[in-house]
């Protein structure tokens, strides 16, 4: 019989990670890809943020190589080699196939699968040894019910964040029950941030749902 496959959701603070400290320290949220493990024990890093500052500190961050920042639509973009490798390299050594991780504050989300509760005990082994990860959620893939919005539709938390308070607001009523400098308030962003994670949101979502 195939194992089941397991979204699993980590939390994790207190990591060393470069990405981790500059949301930390300019207080934004900070978008990841999954970071790639090299032979020589390097990450290689992509992220996504509003915060022009993350590129500043990433820049001045002695552990960091190879920084590129490029903005596109009211985004930075960077791609960079670290010499510190990230906390969930020690969750993908025993089988987290990591998706997608979440910088806020210095608090990361790491979403992801396993496949089978032998390897979910692994993981959760490997998580206990390392301080401040904890896990948040475990569902089994298929669950459309209970599965991540985020991992189902493909959206970034802050995307996924976006779209929930707009929804909670009445943005997206007639007539609209709240204007997008309102929303943007309630999370704490600019007007053109919640607008640029709105749009990217929803066109995600239709795509899935309405591309070929």
């Amino acid at each position: 019989m195939r194992p089941e496959c397991l979204v699993v959701e980590f939390r994790v603070t207190g990591d060393d990670c470069p990405l981790a400290e500059a949301s930390r320290t300019a207080d934004a949220t900070v978008d990841a890809a999954p970071p790639l493990a090299r032979g020589d024990g390097n990450s290689l890093l992509r992220a996504s943020t509003p915060s022009e500052a993350v590129g500043d500190l990433l820049d001045e961050d002695d552990r960091v190589r190879y920084l590129h920042g490029s903005q596109v639509d009211g985004r930075w973009n960077y791609r960079c080699l670290s010499k510190d490798p990230c906390v969930v390299h020690d969750l993908v050594d025993v089988g987290f196939l990591v998706e997608s991780v979440h910088h806020r504050e210095g608090i990361e989300r790491h979403v992801g699968a396993v496949v089978g509760y032998d390897v979910l005990d692994s993981v959760l082994e490997a998580a206990s040894d390392r301080v401040g990860v904890s896990l948040e959620r475990v569902t089994t893939l298929g669950e459309e019910g209970d599965a991540p919005i985020a991992q189902r539709w493909d959206l970034t938390p802050a995307q996924e964040e976006a779209v929930r308070a707009a929804l909670a607001a009445g943005y997206f009523t007639v007539p609209r029950s709240a204007t997008a400098a309102e929303v943007a308030e309630v999370l704490d962003i600019s007007k053109s941030a919640f607008l640029e994670r709105l749009r990217r949101g929803q066109g995600s979502l239709f795509e899935q749902l309405f591309g070929d």
